[in-house]
């Protein structure tokens, strides 16, 4: 029996992946250098010590730019770029599916706890979440199952009571580590990255009926598309 939602928060509930990676990509440009998806999706989901995209063109190229002023421009442009994003489609319903339904909601970010809280607050839906994990609370981020093994910790139930809604492969791949069946959303970015896992994935939760992922069974040998 399903007791808990648990959801990620970037590129999940809104997207803030796609913001990043074109504040990102836009500021690598003006330094004549190409930042490709393929590179940046290394720290989609985890943290950035596969890859740092503040640091990567001093670090790893050499370049003569001061870091704080490249940080603080990407910041200006995300922000800037945030202010055309709302919650993704269907977010609004799960929780109050799930509210409803009387299960527990709770909440497995790879960010820190300040960044998650002020978006929740801005979206009007932090009094959904009963238990939050960030990076804050924990050694090892996504990929690693650490933040959902917390979340499960919190509410006191096993992996085979909660759904997990992901919307990336760092991100699923720490929901299957934990055990948890997974529910993959992806954005416009992570949408073009592989995801090797099992896994239900489709392109909106407003397309997957709130009663089938309340039933167990659909996520046994799963590893679709629907």
């Amino acid at each position: 029996m399903i007791k808990a939602l648990i959801f990620d928060f970037d590129g999940t509930i809104i997207d803030t992946e796609t913001a990043w990676y074109t504040a990102m990509r836009e500021a690598y440009d003006t330094h004549g250098v190409e930042l490709t998806l393929q590179q940046y999706s290394a720290c989609i989901g985890t943290s950035l010590h596969s890859f740092n995209p503040y640091e990567y063109l001093m670090t790893d190229l050499g370049l003569p730019i001061d870091r704080e002023e490249f940080r603080a421009g990407v910041h200006r442009r995300h922000s800037q770029l945030m202010e055309l994003e709302t919650m993704r489609p269907g977010i609004r319903h799960y929780l109050d599916s799930a509210r409803a339904a009387g299960l527990r909601i709770g909440l497995a970010s790879s960010s820190s706890l300040e960044w998650v809280e002020k978006h929740l607050e801005l979206l009007g839906i932090r009094d959904y979440f009963e238990c939050i994990r960030t990076s804050d609370d924990v050694a090892k981020v996504k990929p690693d199952p650490e933040l959902y093994n917390q979340v499960l910790a919190c509410f006191g139930i096993g992996p085979d009571e909660a759904v997990a809604i992901e919307d990336s492969p760092n991100g699923a791949r720490a929901a299957a580590a934990a055990g948890i069946g997974c529910v993959v959303i992806p954005n416009a970015i992570t949408s073009f990255l592989e995801f090797d896992m099992p896994r239900r994935q489709i392109e909106s939760l407003e397309l997957l009926e709130f009663g089938t992922v309340m039933d167990r069974s659909c996520f046994k040998n799963c590893d679709v598309q629907v």
